[in-house]
């Protein structure tokens, strides 16, 4: 048992209590407990990464109490990635907010630390009461992250956050409990093995119980028609936070995955693979009303919060068709959107402190300070984010285009995914010519030239692109074995046989 799994929820929870005692410390000496914090998770993530790619799940029972008795942390390499995305996203995010964004209310840091300790527990946990209070943790840190800087927008957006939130937290806890009811356990290979052996009576409460997570997990990953709250959420919040929350949805497809995979996945009898058609049906019009929803924003962080939207049912459509190869698909572009996106976040950020009162408006106000950098670095992340050769948004879709199975998944497939994208396009065209272009004929700004260091931070998270495209073939020879580990549920399953032994 290595006690490296459980170091991404300390590591976090340590630096966040920290900056919490040390609320009255100099700006410096935050910044650098926090940036230290993320730094530290690197390292930690990596070896991790190196431990899952192995093969072997890794088990971490805390106190030592064995499955499924004891809170049990799981490592496989579908974790092992999104714990180092993670890591990478919130370095370059931190990094970024640390030249003023963190100035414009209290207590970012600790709070920034604590929605680490949320995303990470939430993606190591093995226990659906402990995913509960991980799911917790981070949201209640990203209602004050959503509100730091206390605009009027921002209650808006984060009135609509919190009520929608606290209501899914009902119907979370409300499955749960009939899961514990009628199975005496919520350890998740545990849950498998008896949902797989129930009785058919208990079926319909089952099905009920698995149905209200999905709800649940549809929330927090914004699939139709559970997206609303999530364009004026992320377009209203700093963009640090924007950034950061580029992967919040990702946790709701992880839950996703991870539930219907492995507790209603291919053993478990009449309620096997419970959901995929529903997914599928979801995520088609999902991709369309997100791309609709793009071209029809009047602000640049709406219009990237849409594109989010649109992610998300790439995503969605990739788990449903269900087979080893579209998983891996949807991996890789899962890793492509998550650092292309929280990019464009940090970007618009940049555009916008350039633009005085016109703020993120798609309205010809405004000459910007640099044009020509920020345009570069704009035109980069967009015909990436599009998907056109030969970045590594292109791969992603291709990869998932060609795991459809031919017939009606094709079909229907192929003209949301091609038609999506090329309306994608034209919306962010369109929102660089009117901020780059047609917008140099209007009165010039007065502002000062981007920061440096946040420049630096953007462009990190955009070269992921190119980097994803160097290194596809080690990457997703990774991914692949993660999709074929998920699918394969007996290592799950044998887990509490050998606990119990």
């Amino acid at each position: 048992m290595s006690h490296a799994i459980i170091l991404p929820v300390l590591l976090p929870m340590f630096f966040g209590a920290l900056l919490l005692v040390g609320h009255g410390w100099s700006r410096e000496i935050k910044r650098g407990i926090s940036l230290l914090g993320c730094l530290a998770l690197l390292p930690v993530c990596i070896h991790l990464l190196l431990l899952a790619g192995a093969g072997q799940l890794q088990v971490y029972a805390l106190g030592n109490w064995a499955a499924p008795f004891g809170i049990m942390l799981l490592l496989d390499r579908f974790n092992a990635v999104m714990l180092l995305l993670t890591a990478l996203l919130a370095t370059f995010a931190l990094l970024y907010a640390c030249r003023g964004e963190d100035e414009q209310g209290p207590n970012f840091h600790a709070l920034f630390q604590f929605q680490l300790l949320g995303i990470n527990g939430a993606f190591l946990t093995a226990d659906l009461f402990n995913l509960f209070v991980f799911f917790e943790i981070l949201l209640i840190s990203s209602y004050a992250l959503l509100l730091h800087g206390n605009r009027a927008s921002q209650v808006k957006a984060g009135v609509h956050y919190v009520v929608l939130n606290l209501l899914g937290s009902s119907f979370f806890l409300i499955g749960v409990s009939l899961l514990y009811g009628l199975t005496g356990t919520l350890n998740m290979p545990d849950l498998a093995a008896r949902v797989a052996s129930a009785d058919v009576a208990d079926a319909p409460l089952l099905k009920a119980a698995a149905y209200l997570l999905l709800i649940v997990f549809g929330l927090k990953g914004a699939v139709l028609p559970l997206y609303f709250w999530l364009p004026r959420a992320y377009a209203a919040a700093p963009a640090s936070v924007a950034a950061l929350f580029a992967i919040m949805t990702k946790v709701g497809f992880y839950a996703i995955v991870r539930v219907f995979t492995l507790i209603f996945g291919e053993q478990a009898g009449p309620l096997a693979n419970l959901g995929h058609e529903l997914l599928w049906w979801l995520a088609l019009p999902t991709i369309a009303l997100g791309v609709i929803g793009a071209l029809g924003a009047r602000q640049l962080q709406v219009l990237l919060a849409y594109l989010v939207v649109v992610s998300v049912g790439m995503l969605m459509a990739g788990f449903a068709i269900g087979t080893a190869a579209a998983l891996s698909a949807a991996l890789y572009y899962l890793v492509h959107s998550t650092l292309i996106s929280a990019a464009l976040f940090l970007l618009a950020g940049l555009v916008v402190a350039q633009r005085d009162s016109a703020g993120g408006d798609l309205q010809q106000e405004r000459v910007l300070r640099q044009p020509l950098l920020l345009g570069c670095l704009f035109f980069f992340g967009a015909i990436s984010v599009a998907g056109l050769p030969p970045f590594s948004g292109f791969i992603g879709k291709m990869l998932l285009l060609r795991a459809a199975e031919p017939g009606w998944q094709a079909w229907s497939l192929w003209p949301v995914v091609l038609i999506g994208g090329l309306l994608t396009l034209i919306a962010l065209s369109r929102a660089g010519t009117t901020l780059f272009w047609l917008g140099q004929q209007t009165s010039p700004s007065t502002a000062a030239p981007a920061d440096r260091i946040s420049l630096l931070a953007a462009l990190g998270l955009l070269l992921a692109s190119p980097l994803l495209l160097i290194g596809a073939a080690p990457i997703l020879a990774y991914l692949e074995a993660a999709a074929v580990q998920l699918l394969d549920l007996q290592p799950y399953l044998s887990i509490i046989a050998g606990g119990a032994a």
